[in-house]
């Protein structure tokens, strides 16, 4: 699936659509039907005798969104109810393009429909346009205008199926839920989801939401692509299985200079658990890299990062360079200067002198802001612009930007502005603080990983420590819609996890930077751990092919193989209690192999964890269950 031959773009044209009549209980429905190049995925777009705007999408022949109000509100004026719909223009795409994570090469195949809405009361047009693929439908409005247009907030919604499971994230502690988007991943009924417990925010749920449809038909994923220019959308559980667009700012609104054109409302679908996380849906979606701003490319480099802040925290510009040093030893691209530095003396010297030590050593030095030092739209963000030049001369490869803490329209301008001004100096930039990925990274790929996720600096939070469940879910929840910085590798404080679960993750957990935890030291040196450096080191942060094997139940049981190359990793997680897997390797080409297994040892004396981290709250969890290392 990863191994597609170059693609030429094409763009035909032919009457993929038509027009059907049928009753519903709000009326009689004029309905334009759409479908994907295998016509497997169908949509409909519905207005009713009264004039309400609406669509629904069937699966493989079956219902999955029921009949779902659609409409934006401007002005006050809610454009999705009295209106009229004319004729579409259709148009198929078929392309590829190169992409990073789970393959080389993405697949973008889709028919597109764009149709003309004439509003009557207030006599604007504007339209509704949808793209329907194999693996999902997206639909978003484009309204004309001059001068600011206030957006009051859409009627896009998603009434789901009853008897689906729904995944959404949950987070307990107080307030940030909706600022980080970042929880334990749950589930529920999908009838439930408006009582679900239990947050501060009600029944506002961050994106992604993932269903389990009944009856085996497959998977589900209800999200946003393509943020730019536009507010975020959260999803409002409303009751009788049906979630609405929610917004920040609710009813105030937000303005959008001119044109508006909304992020796409996108609904993946997957027959199975291999589809839902080796789509390219949420890509696709996004526009391609600007052709001038990526024209040279070189700089961006995946890889893996040593990273001080869960075991030392900053530490003094001596131990930074320890790190950077440490970096060069295990192996790894990368070596990441947490907050604080601004605080040592002379900060721009001696930043300066730990990237070109970096530099020698074969190592790119990135280093963290809040975004509060940068986030001055004035001038074109001079501000940022003049900060980046500042780290662009003392040699950094990258920026941490941190404490977005939303997604209003004024915080994702400002995550683009940082993409935009960013590649212009040829910057790397990781996210933290942020809401979770809508495909940004296909068109600045200089996007290299964010946050958006709850990962393992939760350990030693309040909330903390995290659940192998929740690791065992996010292959098929969060990681669906792009790459997140979970932070991986933690020996020193697991929670309830082991540390052969711990290496796993470097498998079943995408980014292409990958920042450790665990003080490399610890990884070089001790006994026990340094037996499975090898394949800590061996594993990449992009791949050439990836397939979730058989047997995985979301957050249960992740089983995943990736390629690089001629080699193959697999990497389990268990999320319940203790099992047997027997895994197929059956995808394996013929030959001969050598065969190198990290797996728990439970017949081993558990590692006592108190006092090898100093910041670590281990709580109840104060020894680990050791690994073993095979080779055959």
């Amino acid at each position: 699936m990863n191994l597609l031959p170059q693609l030429l773009s094409s763009i035909m044209f032919r009457p993929l659509f038509f027009s059907i009549i049928f009753a519903l209980s709000s009326g009689l429905v004029r309905a334009q039907s759409m479908e994907s190049p295998s016509g497997e995925v169908q949509a409909l777009l519905n207005v009713s005798s009264s004039g309400q705007l609406s669509y629904l999408i069937t699966f493989k022949g079956t219902t999955v969104i029921e009949p779902s109000a659609l409409g934006i509100t401007i002005e006050g004026i809610d454009l999705g109810t009295g209106v009229t719909l004319g004729e579409p223009s259709e148009i198929q795409i078929y392309q590829s393009y190169k992409t990073r994570g789970n393959h080389p090469r993405a697949r973008d195949h889709y028919h597109a429909f764009t149709y003309p809405v004439h509003h009557t009361a207030s006599a604007r047009d504007y339209q509704i346009v949808f793209r329907v693929y194999d693996d999902g439908v997206a639909y978003r409005y484009i309204v004309s205008g001059d001068g600011p247009q206030k957006v009051n907030g859409e009627a896009s919604s998603w009434h789901f199926t009853n008897d689906s499971t729904v995944w959404y994230f949950e987070r307990l502690t107080p307030g940030w839920k909706l600022k980080s988007y970042a929880g334990e991943w749950l589930s529920t009924r999908v009838e439930d989801l408006h009582t679900a417990p239990p947050s501060q925010l009600g029944p506002v749920q961050g994106t992604p939401l993932v269903l389990e449809l009944p009856d085996g038909l497959g998977y589900a994923a209800v999200t946003k692509a393509a943020l730019y220019n536009y507010s975020g959308m959260r999803l409002e559980a409303i009751g009788d299985s049906t979630v609405i667009a929610n917004f920040t700012k609710g009813d105030a609104g937000f303005e959008v200079e001119g044109d508006i054109i909304t992020p796409w409302r996108a609904t993946l679908l997957a027959d199975d658990l291999d589809e839902l996380v080796t789509s390219d849906f949420i890509n696709n979606l996004n526009p391609a890299p600007d052709p001038e701003l990526f024209a040279d490319t070189s700089y961006i480099k995946p890889g893996r990062s040593v990273w001080s802040w869960e075991t030392i925290s900053l530490g003094t510009p001596d131990d930074q360079r320890r790190f950077i040093d440490y970096a060069h030893d295990i192996g790894f691209e990368h070596s990441i200067i947490d907050d604080g530095w601004k605080d040592w003396k002379n900060p721009w010297e001696t930043i300066t002198d730990l990237c070109q030590h970096g530099a020698r050593k074969g190592i790119g030095v990135w280093l963290w802001v809040h975004s509060e030092d940068i986030d001055d739209p004035t001038d074109d963000y001079r501000q940022m612009c003049d900060y980046f030049d500042r780290i662009a001369a003392a040699g950094g490869v990258g920026l941490k930007i941190d404490f977005m803490n939303g997604e209003t329209k004024v915080l994702v301008d400002f995550e683009i502005a940082v993409l935009r001004f960013a590649a212009q100096r040829r910057l790397m930039i990781n996210f933290h603080g942020c809401h979770a990925s809508t495909g940004e990274e296909r068109t600045f790929p200089n996007e290299m990983t964010r946050e958006g996720i709850c990962g393992l600096d939760v350990n030693k939070m309040k909330g903390g420590p995290l659940p192998a469940s929740h690791n065992a879910a996010l292959p098929f929840t969060r990681f669906v819609v792009g790459h997140a910085d979970y932070t991986p590798i933690l020996y020193t404080n697991p929670g309830p996890t082991t540390w052969a679960h711990q290496v796993a993750i470097l498998v079943t957990f995408l980014s292409p930077l990958q920042v450790f935890c665990e003080d490399p030291h610890m990884m070089m040196n001790d006994p026990v751990l340094k037996t499975a450096l090898p394949v800590v080191q061996a594993i990449p942060t992009v791949w050439d092919e990836t397939l979730v094997l058989p047997g995985n139940v979301i957050g249960d049981l992740t089983a995943m193989a990736r390629r690089d190359g001629d080699r193959w990793f697999v990497g389990i997680l268990n999320g319940g209690e203790s099992r047997n897997y027997e895994l197929d390797l059956s995808f394996l080409p013929s030959g001969e192999y050598r065969v190198t297994a990290v797996r728990d040892d439970p017949t081993a004396d558990r590692i006592n964890l108190v006092g090898l981290n100093p910041k670590a709250k281990l709580k109840e969890f104060t020894t680990a269950m050791p690994f073993e290392v095979i080779n055959s």
